[in-house]
């Protein structure tokens, strides 16, 4: 049997999410190469946090932040249990989730959230932009699906490119500190004000 410490568990189930037996499992199974063993427990932890993601979240708290004195951003962030609400990892992460509102300046939480009459106004715009670029008959329906899929993934917090790492959306943001902290959370509303803006 490969050689597997008890540190290496307790290591790579903190930072999956998953527990010790399928921790220790994994160790095993990669021959004791934690980097290995990691890499294939990141994909389970993110499995976990998928299912996390349907329990209720009603504890959590609202993060204020204000950029320069020009912007301001009032954010609610919901976790399961008041214990997650007093850790430093959570507050840092509702301070994260209204940075990047103050700079990306989404209109949205999600693609759920955008209201109907928003959709169909965009679709209109795009099919007559299309139609007018000479796009074929037959395309015209995928092409306005592409270009509403990259309107609305711009302008909803979930589908951005997280300002801190743009290699990743701010969901799959969301999704990691799930797995980090064991429980649901949801980036519930958000508000942002700009200086001189008219709303």
């Amino acid at each position: 049997m490969a050689d597997v410490t008890i540190e290496d568990i307790k290591r790579l189930r903190e930072l999956t999410g998953v527990g010790m037996t399928d921790a220790k499992k994994a160790l095993v199974e990669a021959e004791g190469d934690f980097d290995k063993a990691l890499s294939e427990m990141r994909k389970k932890g993110l499995t976990k946090a998928e299912k996390k993601g349907e329990r209720e979240a009603r504890e959590g708290l609202v993060e204020a932040y204000v950029h320069s004195g020009r912007i301001g951003v009032i954010v609610e962030v919901n976790c399961e249990t008041d214990f997650v609400t007093r850790t430093d990892g959570f507050k840092e992460f509702a301070h994260d989730i209204a940075m990047h509102i103050a700079a990306a300046a989404p209109e949205y939480v999600s693609v759920d959230d955008v209201p109907e009459d928003a959709r169909e106004a965009a679709k209109a715009e795009f099919m007559e932009k299309a139609k007018n670029e000479g796009k074929p008959e037959n395309m015209l329906e995928q092409i306005v699906d592409g270009m509403l899929k990259k309107h609305f993934a711009e302008k909803c917090l979930l589908e951005q490119q997280y300002i801190k790492n743009p290699d990743q959306k701010v969901g799959d943001y969301v999704k990691e500190n799930i797995a980090k902290v064991g429980e649901n959370l949801v980036v519930r509303r958000f508000h942002r004000i700009a200086l001189g803006e008219v709303s």
